[in-house]
């Protein structure tokens, strides 16, 4: 299953703003942000889980080796001091991008990783090209790029991010629910389908589901 669209990333960015405001006004960051660790409920709201990783401790300036491969900022991959609201950032604008898109931005925030390093590089057009993202609105795309910026100082901050034009614009939460509800019901119809036909049962995480 392909992504959910832009208003579908809109609806579940709003909920994510509440979610680091929350945590970031009680002085904690996640530092494992990722879809495996979004929990959403039957009336669509997310919640967050396991903070296995999360520290109140020097926030701005940790070092540990944090996260998950795909969605770690390229500080932590290079043993750097980082700020941890800033890492949170990051990880935010790739569980985004899968949100939107139905695909990773790419493998690992590495130099040497094909596609962040056209980001890199300024190669917008090509990455846009390869990723099928080039029917993506502006807004978005100049939003998750500031997101995905190498130097943590340059990712939008909370407010930043609350104000961005891609966030102002307007779309309806009521036909954004009624999409999402119906890819999980048939989602959920076709895993019960296989399941009987294979003769077991299995379980997925249900923002994964989503985007497959």
């Amino acid at each position: 299953m392909g992504g959910m669209g832009e208003d579908g990333g809109r609806y579940f960015l709003s909920q994510m703003i509440d979610v680091l405001t929350y945590m970031q006004n009680k002085g904690v960051v996640h530092r494992d942000l990722k879809l495996e660790n979004i929990l959403v409920d039957d009336n669509l709201n997310l919640k967050i889980a396991d903070f296995g990783f999360a520290t109140y401790k020097k926030i701005d300036k940790l070092k540990s080796y944090r996260g998950t491969m795909t969605y770690m900022a390229p500080e932590i991959k290079e043993g750097k001091v980082y700020n941890g609201k800033q890492i949170d950032m990051f990880s935010t604008g790739v569980i985004l991008f899968i949100i939107v898109q139905g695909i990773f931005p790419f493998k690992e925030a590495k130099k040497d990783e094909y596609f962040y390093n056209l980001l890199l590089q300024g190669k917008f057009e090509q990455y846009w090209k390869k990723t099928g993202g080039e029917n993506l609105s502006d807004d978005f795309k100049d939003l998750i790029l500031k997101m995905f910026s190498y130097d943590g100082k340059k990712r939008p901050t909370i407010e930043e991010l609350k104000n961005h034009p891609w966030m102002k614009t307007p779309y309806s939460v009521k036909q954004v629910k009624e999409m999402i509800t119906e890819k999980l019901t048939d989602k959920r119809t076709a895993k019960t389908t296989d399941s009987s036909r294979e003769g077991n049962s299995s379980r997925g995480d249900e923002m994964l589901e989503l985007v497959r």
